[in-house]
């Protein structure tokens, strides 16, 4: 049996604060090539996770701790929906189908999830990257961030 403690949520979120992603993970599964991967997750608030989407692969999230926002884009980078999951909101957890385009943006620093995906994980096609929102580590993020965690749905990404 593997326990998943609240100490480990306090080791990734200081994981995180080191990270240049502002964010940590932790794996449950024990290969990339198992047929089911399962992992947790720890940002803080200024963690850039860039639109993507997965063609080959349904996402189920848990939010364990603290919130988040769920962002939906169109191809064209237009907001489609917007939802907050997490304390305090309605909402605890969220099915993606595949070939959803997504953010999450953490609301809170040391927010976690515990995300269950399909297997094996292959680099190579594990998400498609969304060409009109900045690539992580480039300039714009910011601006981008910023734009997101405020933009109505209908919006369109800048740029």
């Amino acid at each position: 049996m593997k326990l998943i403690a609240t100490t480990l949520l306090d080791e990734l979120a200081v994981k995180a604060a080191q990270s240049p992603r502002r964010r940590a993970h932790h794996n449950l599964h024990e290969s990339p090539t198992d047929a089911l991967q399962r992992f947790i997750v720890v940002a803080l608030r200024d963690s850039y996770v860039r639109p993507h989407r997965h063609w080959t692969k349904s996402e189920l999230v848990t939010v364990i701790r603290g919130r988040f926002e769920m962002v939906i884009f169109d191809d064209a980078g237009n907001i489609t929906e917007r939802c907050f999951l997490g304390e305090g909101t309605a909402n605890m957890a969220y099915e993606l189908p595949r070939g959803t385009m997504h953010t999450l943006l953490p609301l809170t620093d040391g927010a976690a999830f515990l995300e269950v995906k399909e297997g094996p994980y292959d680099p190579a096609t594990a998400a498609e990257f969304a060409e009109w929102a900045p690539a992580e580590g480039s300039a714009g993020i910011a601006q981008f961030q910023k734009w997101v965690g405020k933009a109505p749905v209908g919006s369109r990404a800048p740029g």
